[in-house]
């Protein structure tokens, strides 16, 4: 066993043995995929053990290499406590889904005010399946969405601490139908295609939302769609199908377009902070800090007393917080 270790040849460990891909692993660390095989085979000298089993077809651990993966991430942990301990952390990386949603925007400027020694980015990632491969990467540090919507597989290397349950509008042309009500019921709906984000990769959880919410209801999810990047080219789809868009009541009003509350019964989107197992970094405190005591300042985990959730959603062990409309 040699007498210290380079930290940088146990990321190399820790990423390939994650994502028991040589190729994933180097993007995930911005390294060359030389440099990073070059690193693990150092380390396997360095402790005279075979860590990964090599084909042409895939990439596994070794009974070694599963031994020395929980002692790696330990030691990986470690250092970054030690560097954020002394004033070294490196700025955190917090996705927002899309610019202009409330939620994120407001626990982000609260964490600034909190921790203004730290740098703290925006990302927009658009959709929380989306964002957790970066997450699960090492290229983004937390997010945001309905993380029950989030396949089981990427649910097991994450964590999240709920934060608001989010009351969900429609989005209308101005010709539409609906436009001139204040709010809009649910029944009054039925017959109606409303766009969820239907084929888009990245938001799998939002459409599988919207399914739970109109089933019996006689409102079908519109079937996918070029995916449109920017305002300019939502409005032009929209315009084009027609067809109302499922949001949440804080979503900007596009041009020629208002937004509607939902109501009889108010639907309700999960809305939790979500970041990879294991993450240290002070300025994350204070992004826990600052959601927590917005949630709380908020009443953002209230739920009114018509409140609709799915059951998937709802948080096991916890009292619901009911409000009178």
């Amino acid at each position: 066993m040699p007498a210290d270790l380079d930290p940088r040849l146990l990321r190399a460990f820790v990423a390939v043995a994650e994502e028991l891909h040589f190729t994933r692993a180097a993007a995930r660390l911005y390294v060359a995929q030389q440099a990073l095989s070059r690193d693990v085979r150092r380390l396997e000298r360095a402790l005279g053990a075979e860590l990964f089993v090599r084909t042409t077809r895939q990439v596994t651990l070794t009974a070694e290499g599963e031994r020395l993966l929980p002692y790696a991430r330990r030691a990986l942990e470690a250092q970054d406590e030690l560097r954020a301990a002394f004033g070294q952390a490196r700025t955190l990386l917090l996705d927002l889904n899309s610019p202009g949603l409330a939620t994120g925007r407001r626990v982000l400027h609260r964490a600034r005010e909190l921790a203004p020694e730290h740098e703290i980015m925006a990302r927009f990632e658009s959709g929380l399946t989306g964002a957790a491969a970066e997450l699960l990467a090492g290229r983004l540090d937390a997010s945001f969405g309905r993380f029950a919507g989030l396949d089981p597989a990427l649910r097991a290397r994450l964590d999240h601490q709920l934060v608001r349950y989010e009351p969900m509008a429609v989005v209308l042309p101005e010709g539409h139908r609906l436009a001139p009500l204040e709010a809009v019921p649910l029944e009054a709906l039925a017959g109606e295609t409303v766009y969820a984000g239907a084929g888009n990769p990245r938001t799998p959880e939002w459409t599988d939302l919207a399914h739970r919410l109109f089933e019996g209801r006689r409102i079908e999810v519109a079937p996918p769609a070029p995916l449109a990047v920017g305002v300019e080219e939502f409005e032009r789809l929209m315009a084009r199908s027609g067809h109302p868009v499922l949001a949440v009541i804080g979503f900007p009003a596009l041009p020629r377009t208002v937004v509607r509350p939902l109501v009889d019964p108010v639907p309700l989107s999960p809305v939790s902070l979500v970041w990879r197992k294991g993450l240290v970094h002070p300025a994350f405190d204070a992004v826990r800090r600052a959601a927590g005591e917005l949630a709380g300042r908020e009443g953002w985990l209230r739920r009114p007393e018509n409140g609709w959730l799915p059951t998937v959603d709802e948080p096991v062990g916890e009292p619901v917080d009911s409000v009178q409309p």
